[in-house]
């Protein structure tokens, strides 16, 4: 297992520890029951982390009748010094509970101990999936993350109905309350479906830039510091996220954040806090063909399209002669095909292509 894979087990073990928590602290409400449902049915990998879990759970309850398990001692051997040579007390209840060998579970046991302690009121504030500088779940989310490697794209039906799609090197996270809907998109570009909902607002969050949906179909995409929000169908407004204004920018009482509405092929770019009054027109269309493995130009430098296929590409293309950098480039092009991209550069007058293992040199 590479160390993403890893790491997308670990949020998954951490969600399984999250939903198993909420589940035995009541009876689910119907919303919060079918979330569940739509989390377990998301992959076969989220329905063994919670029954692993649910293992582990029944394992640590039996364990903690045992006096030497209980809150009172693991605190005591928490005090002991460091010099003190102690036997780690979880290893013990991991091999009785799951047998040694099973090493995969440890990520999942972990969080359940971590979700035992919560329940006795260790630790109330504990959320494995708040990240620093993120906004606060709304009251009774749930959360959900997904992510593309390099060169992948990901379409999926969340819960609500609505779709995403995830563009290549891309991550989301999801989190799904009573009154809100919070995506927040941490790298890469996004694509929304959204499914409208009178009582529940769709909101993303990309870096400087705060979306709030009226019943669309828009794209969103991080480049360095800026976003980039390209409207297919429908309406959106796009502001300023939180703290993320221009620095010594007027933010006194009488003046009210700049928030831009955008409509179907309008775009608008979110930069250090400022958010332009007006949008530009745009090929939604154009802007979205990523979505169809495709990336489409119209008279832009080759350096641009060349920045743009390198975002798919194993063998990333280096540009070797500089006048060759403006070069217009117009055509549509396939993202997981890359002989018939090379194949058209070698069409082009003065220009030379060579392929080696590591990369594809024009000059």
């Amino acid at each position: 297992m590479n160390s993403n894979e890893e790491k997308i087990r670990t949020v998954i073990a951490e969600q399984a520890g999250e939903w198993f928590v909420a589940n035995n602290e009541g009876p689910l409400s119907a919303t919060d029951a079918a979330d569940l449902a739509a989390w377990l049915k998301t992959s076969p990998v989220h329905v063994e982390e919670f029954l692993g879990i649910a293992t582990v759970a029944r394992d640590l309850k039996e364990a903690h009748a045992d006096p030497e398990y209980s809150v009172a001692a693991i605190l005591a051997r928490a005090r002991v010094s460091e010099q003190t040579s102690v036997q780690p007390l979880w290893p013990r209840v991991f091999d009785s509970a799951l047998g040694r060998g099973s090493g995969r579970w440890f990520a999942a046991a972990a969080t359940m101990a971590a979700c035992v302690l919560v329940s006795i009121g260790l630790f109330t504030t504990w959320n494995p999936l708040r990240s620093p500088g993120l906004p606060s779940s709304p009251e009774g989310s749930t959360a959900l993350h997904f992510e593309t490697r390099h060169g992948e794209v990901l379409s999926h039906r969340l819960a609500d109905n609505s779709v995403l799609h995830l563009n290549t090197d891309s991550a989301v996270t999801i989190r799904y309350g009573k009154n809100d809907r919070l995506v927040i998109l941490t790298a890469g570009q996004a694509n929304f479906e959204v499914a409208h909902e009178r009582d529940r607002a769709f909101r993303v969050i990309a870096g400087p830039a705060e979306i709030v949906d009226i019943g669309t179909k828009f794209d969103v995409r991080l480049e360095g510091a800026s976003a980039l929000v390209t409207v297919v169908q429908g309406l959106v407004t796009v502001g300023a996220s939180v703290n993320t204004e221009k620095p010594g920018a007027d933010t006194g009482p009488g003046r009210a954040p700049t928030i831009t509405r955008l409509s179907a092929n309008q775009q608008l770019r979110v930069a250090e806090g400022e958010v332009p009054a007006a949008p530009v027109a745009v090929d939604a269309q154009r802007a979205t063909a990523w979505m169809q493995r495709q990336i489409a130009f119209d008279h832009e430098p080759l350096e641009r399209v060349a920045t743009e296929f390198n975002r798919y590409s194993a063998k990333p293309i280096e540009i070797a002669t500089p006048s060759l950098r403006k070069l217009q480039i117009s055509g549509v092009f396939a993202t997981d095909d890359p002989e018939a991209f090379v194949a058209f550069l070698r069409s082009l007058k003065g220009v030379h292509v060579d392929v080696t293992d590591q990369l594809i040199r024009v000059w």
